[in-house]
C-alpha cells in the first residue's frame, strides 16, 4: 500500500501538535508541583482583637510533619529568643536564595516572617525545626554556619 506525500506531512503534523501539546501539558505540570515552601500565615479573622491572634505555620512538604512530631521533644527546647536570632538568619538566607540562589525554584516563594512581630514559642520552634528538616534531611543548604538541633 502506497501513501502520498499529502498524508505522509498530515501525519507528521499530528506528531507534531501531539508532541507540543504534551510539552505544555508536562511545563504546566512541572511548574505546579509541590516545592519545599514554608509560609507563616496569620489566622486573624474580622473582629478578632490584636492580642489573640495566633499565627500557623504552612509547609508544603507533608514528610515534615511526621519528622516533626518526633523530634519536636520538650528536651530539646531552647528560649524563644534562641530560635528567634536563628529564624531570622534562615528567613534572610532564605528569601535571598529565592530571588538569587542557584536552586531558586526550591526557594520560592519567599517567607512574610517579620522581626517585630512575637509569632510565640511553637512557631518559632517549628519554623527552626524546618530549617533544620531541609539542610539535614533534605541536604539543601540554606545557609553555612548554621546550628545543628541536636538531633541529627
Amino acid at each position: 500500500m502506497k501513501t502520498s506525500k499529502s498524508e505522509n506531512s498530515k501525519t507528521v503534523n499530528h506528531m507534531k501538535q501531539l508532541i507540543f501539546w504534551m510539552g505544555i501539558i508536562l511545563l504546566i505540570v512541572a511548574c505546579s508541583a509541590q516545592k519545599g515552601v514554608v509560609k507563616v500565615k496569620s489566622n486573624n479573622e474580622e473582629g478578632i482583637v490584636e492580642d489573640s491572634l495566633e499565627y500557623d505555620l504552612e509547609t508544603f512538604d507533608g514528610r515534615f510533619e511526621t519528622w516533626y512530631q518526633l523530634y519536636k521533644s520538650p528536651a530539646m527546647y531552647r528560649s524563644q529568643q534562641y530560635y528567634e536570632n536563628w529564624n531570622r538568619q534562615y528567613v534572610s538566607a532564605w528569601n535571598y536564595n529565592a530571588m538569587s540562589g542557584p536552586r531558586k525554584s526550591f526557594f520560592e516563594p519567599i517567607i512574610g516572617y517579620e522581626y517585630t512581630v512575637d509569632y510565640g514559642f511553637e512557631l518559632n520552634h517549628e519554623l527552626f525545626y524546618y530549617f533544620q528538616y531541609v539542610e539535614h534531611v533534605l541536604k539543601i543548604q540554606i545557609m553555612q554556619g548554621g546550628p545543628r538541633a541536636g538531633i541529627f
